[in-house]
């Protein structure tokens, strides 16, 4: 993440915003930055990318899965993100930032990050993570009971996510 100044703004504004129930969405609010821009002047490709990086942040901080992690000495990890680029944004132009968890199985989770300008998605991604430990993963329902102190039912996979899970099965790795 080469955004700093962004997620120390993030940190700082945590600490005074509300907790987030375990299905809530975290909302941020961003502006478009000469440096988020390509040769096109408009938000680079790979930039909203890293700006849901700090959404993915804000979530597990305000809903508590933060604490788990570093007690634990555990690692977030993403492992797979299907984004869709539908609106460009221009330079100056604010935006918000929507993230939230979908569902999870026995291994992964599942999140939904929406870039939205003026009630409008701008760019909707699908992100598949994993909570890693030494030696393997953590399954989700562990991770959630340490994280909420109770345990959580995942609610069930969207058709998006099984499509999306059929098409990585034709994906091959070296």
């Amino acid at each position: 993440m080469n955004l700093y100044f962004r997620l120390l703004l993030v940190l700082i504004k945590t600490l005074f915003r509300p907790r987030l129930a375990p299905m809530e969405s975290s909302v941020l609010r961003f502006r478009v930055w000469p440096n988020d821009l390509d040769m096109n002047m408009h938000m680079n490709n790979g930039r909203y990318l890293t700006l849901m990086d700090l959404g993915r942040t804000d979530l597990m901080l305000r809903n508590g899965l933060a604490k788990a992690i570093v007690k634990q000495r555990w690692m977030a990890v993403i492992a797979s993100v299907m984004i869709r680029y539908r609106r460009s944004l221009l330079p100056f132009q604010p935006f918000e930032l929507h993230t939230r968890m979908l569902c999870w199985d026995d291994k992964w989770f599942f999140m939904e990050q929406r870039i939205v300008r003026n009630g409008r998605t701008v760019t909707i991604a699908l992100v598949k993570g994993v909570v890693r430990r030494s030696g393997g993963y953590v399954a989700p329902a562990e991770f959630l009971e340490k994280g909420f102190g109770k345990a959580v039912e995942s609610p069930e996979m969207p058709e998006s996510v099984l499509a999306w899970l059929r098409s990585e099965e034709h994906v091959t790795a070296d």
